[in-house]
C-alpha cells in the first residue's frame, strides 16, 4: 500500500497536500507549516470549539506520567499483536502519543496520529519523530485520502464512523479500546463515591453498526498499586478528573491496589 496522503481541510478543498520543506501545501495554494518540534496543525477556525480545544497540558501530562510508569504496557501489547509489520496505522485521538509511538518502536509500519489538542500533539512529535502528527478535529474530518490505512485505532477516544470507514481499506481493520466496566472501580468508589460497571465497548458497538460490524473482543486486566500521586494521574488521564475538592481524598491514599481493564474490539466494515 502507497504511503497514507494527507488532503486540504479548507473546505471544499480536499486537495493532496504536499511536503515542501516545512510546509504542507496543495495545488490551490493551501498551505500549513510544520511546528518546531514536528507537528502540522491543520485545524480550520470553525472546527474549533474553543480557544484552547482539547485536553489541556495539565491532563496530558498527567497521562505521559501515568502511561510512562508502565500501567499502558499490557494494553499496547495487545494492540501490537493486532498489526502487521508494514501497515498504515492511524491513531484517532492520539493524545500524548505513547501508544502509537509504542507501536511503530514494536513494528515496521507507517505510523500517523490526529488529535484536537496542540499540547498532546506536540509531546507526542518530541518523542517519537518517526510518526506524522496533526492537529485536526477529527469528530468532523479526517484529512487523509479514502482507503490510506490498513489499520485505524481508537484508544480512549470519540469516534468518528462514517470517517473512520472513508480512510479505512476494503480489507483493514478498525481496532477499539475503551475502559472496561471494573477499570479503576477501587479508585473510582474511594474518591468519586461511584463504582457504576458499564460495558462501553457494547455502547461503542452500537455507535459503529451503521459502517462496521464486531468480528470480535478481548479484555486486557492487571491490578497495580497505586500512591496518591499515581492515583491523581489516573483520575486526570482518563478524563474523570482531580478536582480539587477530591484532593483530601486522594492525599489521604497512602497506597491502594486498584484495576486497570481495557476491552478491545476490532471491527471489519460492513460492504
Amino acid at each position: 500500500m502507497p504511503s497514507p496522503t494527507l488532503i486540504c481541510p479548507v473546505r471544499p478543498c480536499g486537495e493532496p497536500l504536499e511536503r515542501r520543506e516545512r510546509s504542507l501545501v496543495c495545488p490551490r495554494g493551501h498551505s500549513f507549516d510544520f511546528a518546531r518540534s514536528g507537528y502540522c496543525n491543520l485545524l480550520q477556525p470553525q472546527d474549533r470549539r474553543s480557544k484552547n480545544p482539547g485536553d489541556p497540558r495539565e491532563a496530558v501530562e498527567a497521562r505521559r506520567r501515568f502511561l510512562d510508569a508502565g500501567h499502558g504496557a499490557p494494553l499496547l501489547r495487545t494492540i501490537v499483536e493486532e498489526i502487521a509489520p508494514g501497515a498504515a496505522v492511524l491513531d484517532v485521538g492520539c493524545g500524548e502519543g505513547t501508544y502509537l509511538g509504542g507501536i511503530a518502536r514494536e513494528r515496521p509500519v507507517d505510523a500517523h496520529g490526529i488529535d484536537l489538542s496542540t499540547p498532546a500533539v506536540d509531546l507526542a512529535a518530541r518523542r517519537f519523530p518517526e510518526a506524522t502528527w496533526i492537529v485536526g478535529n477529527a469528530d468532523r474530518f479526517l484529512p487523509w485520502a479514502a482507503g490510506s490505512f490498513d489499520r485505524v485505532l481508537s484508544i480512549d477516544a470519540r469516534l468518528n464512523p462514517e470517517e473512520m470507514r472513508r480512510v479505512l481499506a476494503p480489507d483493514g481493520r478498525l481496532l477499539v479500546a475503551v475502559p472496561g466496566p471494573d477499570d479503576l472501580v477501587e479508585l473510582r468508589a474511594a474518591i468519586l463515591g461511584e463504582g457504576a460497571l458499564r460495558d462501553r465497548l457494547e455502547r461503542a458497538a452500537g455507535l459503529l453498526s451503521e459502517h462496521f460490524e464486531m468480528e470480535g473482543r478481548t479484555t486486557v486486566r492487571e491490578t497495580v498499586r497505586l500512591g496518591p500521586e499515581a492515583a491523581r494521574d489516573a483520575l486526570a488521564a482518563t478524563y474523570r478528573g482531580a478536582r480539587e475538592s477530591r484532593r483530601e481524598r486522594i492525599e489521604a491514599i497512602s497506597e491502594m491496589a486498584v484495576t486497570l481493564s481495557h476491552d478491545v474490539g476490532r471491527f471489519r466494515a460492513r460492504t
